[in-house]
């Protein structure tokens, strides 16, 4: 872990310096403050992130930064938003205005036959680090992590949540298809996409909080089920070796309810194990790693971490809508 941060500073630079150099519209905040103060922006941020791998080599207190920047993450984004809508246009990634929705990630470009930015960044990721974008990444999943935290131990999801969200994502395309097709207005699909929206809020507080488990992220978001599908093409995997006794404590750890007596059994996390690695703590044996062909455990996880903690400070610096 020691070339770790190195190679986190390393890759933020390899992922913004390209935006800086060849986006015409500045896509860093501080670029459109000041000429040439991108590069500042991009100094700080390829340092943050070296800082921040160090923070994530013990695995007993990663958890806990994961949340707080997954946090950070979602207040510098809505931040910029409500600044936004406040007038600031240079908060505005486009300079317009689009529903912080992830629903809409996909619903988007179908309702308006154009507009593949956000779906694009959202495959590169599952490229990289498969399902994690939904426990690193999603500006509204932090949400439902806090709500879910209301209750102290995870309770299992009833077993038809994946049904649930594949649905969901089928009504969505063939909803925003449907208004396309009908030459509905753009106020009339944005008000629906706000009440879906709302409606996973309205699940966070009624259902992630009593279940204890992130019910809107792993029964509801369409985005969550497209992640954890897709992102089975990327080799990070969560496994658990034979020295697991089935004690049965990393059970209730996960809030993406992605482990039990089957899943253990098996040896491994089940499909809506977003890699958020926080069962690697709850376990007293320590049976739980992070795995990639052709590395050990150790390397495996620290590889996954100088990707996705890179990944959050380029997001960083491109949270805007």
């Amino acid at each position: 872990m020691k070339k770790a941060p190195f190679a986190s500073a390393l890759l933020v630079l390899a992922l913004l310096v390209p935006v800086q150099l060849y986006v015409t519209r500045p896509m860093l905040l501080a670029e459109r403050l000041v000429d040439g103060a991108g590069w500042g922006e991009i100094a700080l941020l390829a340092l943050y992130a070296a800082g921040l791998t160090g923070k994530f080599a013990d695995p007993a207190t990663s958890g806990l930064w994961r949340q707080r920047i997954w946090r950070l993450f979602s207040l510098v984004f809505f931040g910029q938003l409500l600044l936004g809508l406040a007038g600031v246009e240079m908060c505005l990634m486009t300079g317009k205005l689009h529903l912080p929705v992830p629903a809409i990630i996909v619903a988007g470009p179908v309702f308006r036959g154009a507009g593949l930015f956000m779906p694009i960044l959202l495959g590169i990721t599952v490229l990289l680090v498969g399902p994690a974008w939904c426990s690193h990444l999603c500006y509204v999943g932090a949400w439902d992590d806090i709500a879910s935290k209301a209750r102290k131990q995870a309770q299992p999801l009833p077993p038809w949540r994946n049904k649930l969200r594949l649905g969901l994502l089928a009504a969505v395309l063939i909803g925003a298809a449907g208004l396309r097709l009908a030459g509905a207005p753009g106020w009339l699909a944005a008000i629906l996409g706000g009440a879906f929206g709302l409606a996973g809020v309205g699940t966070m507080v009624l259902w992630s909080r009593r279940a204890g488990a992130m019910a809107h992220c792993s029964a509801i978001c369409p985005i969550g089920w497209l992640t954890t599908t897709l992102g089975r093409i990327n080799p990070f995997r969560i496994r658990v070796d034979s020295t697991c006794t089935s004690c049965s404590a990393c059970f209730s750890g996960c809030r993406f309810d992605a482990l039990n007596a089957q899943h253990v059994q098996a040896g491994y996390a089940g499909p809506n194990c977003t890699l958020c690695g926080d069962c690697l703590h709850t376990c007293p044996q320590r049976s739980i790693t992070y795995s990639f062909p052709g590395l050990s455990h150790a390397h495996s996880r620290t590889l996954f971490v100088v990707l996705v903690v890179s990944l959050h400070a380029a997001f960083l610096g491109l949270a805007r809508i």
